[in-house]
């Protein structure tokens, strides 16, 4: 029987948006490392295409 119990990746965005970057079923106490480093790679591709928004 799967667990109802989820994990969802956030940070903040100047202290004003809160920005959701994607979740997933936990199925183990421990993180999954690879779910943390697409987190990471979520919130730096978010941060590029703002950039990249913002130099236009």
């Amino acid at each position: 029987m799967g667990s109802n119990i989820y994990r969802v990746f956030t940070f903040f965005d100047d202290n004003k948006l809160v920005v959701l970057l994607h979740g997933f079923q936990k199925k183990t106490q421990k993180t999954p490392r690879k779910e943390i480093e697409r987190a990471k790679k979520l919130r730096k591709d978010y941060y590029d295409d703002k950039e990249s928004k913002n130099d236009k």
